[in-house]
């Protein structure tokens, strides 16, 4: 398990490394090579990186689409030690806003109404970036 920046994580799976982009979420940019850093970037990856340090377990459950133009694995994260759903938690935290690209939408609106959540509370980048 590495993470590559906060909606984007590497398992092994069958032998294999594999990119997983978790859906749902789209958290700020921190190692896009024509973008710059987003706004609350580096605190999203790092809160990623914290809940699946290396040698961390996950259950991966797929939606409609198997893989996004990139060939990333398109899939919903829930740490396997205590069924922790990471892409809704960032949300939740205000680490990253809803992202909804159909047809991969089964928990769309649980993602919204924790951004809600989130936006009323000025939790994580929704308190620290203007605009």
């Amino acid at each position: 398990m590495s993470v590559a920046d906060g909606d984007t994580v590497e398992v092994r799976m069958n032998g294999r490394s594999e990119k997983i982009r978790l859906i749902g979420v789209d958290t700020p940019e921190t190692v896009h090579p024509t973008k710059p850093v987003g706004c609350y970037g580096p605190e999203a990856s790092a809160f990623t990186k914290q809940l699946l340090p290396p040698g961390t377990k996950v259950h991966v459950v797929r939606d409609a689409e198997a893989r996004d133009y990139y060939n990333r694995l398109l899939a919903y994260v829930y740490r396997s030690s205590d069924n922790y759903f990471v892409n809704l938690e960032l949300v939740r935290l205000g680490y990253g806003v809803p992202l909804n690209i159909e047809p991969n939408s089964a928990h769309h609106p649980e993602f919204v109404d924790a951004a809600f959540a989130a936006r009323q509370a000025q939790r994580g980048l929704w308190g620290a970036c203007h605009g």
